[in-house]
């Protein structure tokens, strides 16, 4: 792995290809462990754009029935949170009634899960459990519980796997560190 760059920063390798494979599958063996054998098909909330690739992945691991819904909420600019989250595109279906576990790429401050959470109860889900590949706790300022997280990571700024800077480098395999 080498570094990249992405317009003017530089990025080093942090999380190789192999071990993020390894936390999905270790965090989808929790989530089915959860909901193997549910009799309702409960709804997975992609978190566009980022969570795609997660997602994917995730998906693919799963052993009960699931539909995919899809939300686009922003708040970065940059390599800065702006604080304020946006819905930047509604919910893709009806999830009334329904048991929805929300797929995020990366979980920081816990505005947007804040958010999402107001959103599905708005809109009438019966639950919401949250899923996030990447977890920040030192930055995390809510009382939101995560039920599923697949790594915790330090405060820093990375892009790859769905994670872009600027909408750049979402297509990376690997997940990359700000090299300063």
């Amino acid at each position: 792995m080498d570094k990249v760059r992405l317009f003017d920063k530089t990025f080093r390798p942090f999380i190789p290809y192999e071990k993020i494979m390894k936390a999905i599958d270790d965090v989808a063996e929790k989530i089915n462990g959860d909901f193997r054998g549910c009799k309702d098909i409960p709804v997975l909330l992609c978190v566009l754009n980022g969570s795609i690739m997660f997602t994917a992945e995730l998906m693919k691991r799963l052993e009960f029935n699931c539909e995919t819904v899809s939300v686009k909420l922003t708040s970065y600019e940059g390599t800065s949170s702006s604080g304020k989250v946006r819905q930047a595109m509604g919910l893709t279906a009806d999830i009334k009634g329904r048991r929805v576990i929300i797929v995020e790429d990366i979980v920081d401050t816990g505005n947007t899960i804040v958010e999402l959470k107001k959103i599905l109860k708005d809109a009438g889900a019966s639950e919401s459990v949250v899923c996030t590949l990447l977890f920040k706790p030192d930055s995390y300022t809510k009382d939101i519980p995560l039920e599923y997280v697949a790594m915790q990571i330090p405060n820093d700024f990375i892009v790859g796997f769905g994670l872009d800077y600027n909408e750049i480098g979402r297509n990376l395999k690997d997940i990359y560190i700000l090299d300063e």
